[in-house]
């Protein structure tokens, strides 16, 4: 007898029961995420209700976007001594792979998303920044472990691209909006193969506004993916 049927769609929403949320944008004025401290503790009731139990912040750090870390430090107490709820915070950083991170990582300047100095990092959506691959492996001869943010996002890479990172120890972080087509069928169709082909070690929203919760909220996916999503960190 075939106990469950892997074909059907089933809701998103139960996923969020436990959650941690390893990126997201909602520490609020600090970039293109949620822009006042009522949206963000707004969202964060909204998050409760759904059973989030932790969420790392990680606003982006970049040439566009020069926070400090000692700037998000001061922006996150402001928000954790106005948060009275019940998820577990903490703060890290998004880091674009350019110039400024490299003088960043040269001093050790850095928002890790862990005690094990696991360091969430992104490049453009259309081309790999010069040197990609040395700079990973300086990140890594510097004692961190590069997390690479919503690799299905990248439309540069390939499978052969992601096979070879995932053989080097690179480890890939999921965007669940790819999951249920918000950023557009290619990048569903990658997230679903790397999905499949156990390559992501984390699941987050990488959430900037209140919408794309609410729509993650209402979706659904095929039963196969969502299993596979549950054993996501």
């Amino acid at each position: 007898m075939r106990w469950f049927d892997f074909s059907k769609k089933v809701p998103l929403a139960p996923l969020f029961e436990d959650f941690t949320d390893w990126h997201c944008h909602i520490l609020p004025g600090v970039d293109d995420g949620f822009r006042t401290m009522e949206e963000s503790l707004d969202i964060l009731s909204g998050y409760e209700q759904a059973g989030v139990l932790r969420v790392h912040f990680t606003p982006h750090i970049m040439e566009d976007v020069p926070n400090t870390p000692d700037e998000l430090r001061a922006r996150f107490a402001e928000l954790k001594a106005a948060y009275t709820g019940s998820i577990d915070l903490s703060l890290a950083s998004e880091n674009m792979l350019d110039s400024l991170f490299a003088a960043r990582l040269e001093a050790g300047d850095l928002l890790p998303l862990d005690e094990n100095g696991r360091l969430l990092v992104e490049t453009s959506y259309y081309n790999p920044p010069l040197g990609f691959r040395e700079m990973l492996r300086k990140i890594r001869q510097a004692g961190w472990e590069p997390v690479l943010a919503h690799p299905e996002r990248y439309r540069y890479m390939k499978e052969e691209d992601y096979r070879s990172l995932n053989r080097e120890g690179i480890l890939f972080q999921l965007n669940l909006p790819s999951m249920v087509g918000l950023y557009g069928q290619t990048a569903q169709k990658k997230a679903e193969w790397l999905l499949e082909n156990a390559m992501y070690s984390y699941s987050a929203t990488d959430l900037h506004q209140k919408a794309i919760f609410e729509k993650m909220g209402q979706a659904r996916v095929p039963a196969k993916f969502f299993e596979r999503l549950r054993l996501l960190l």
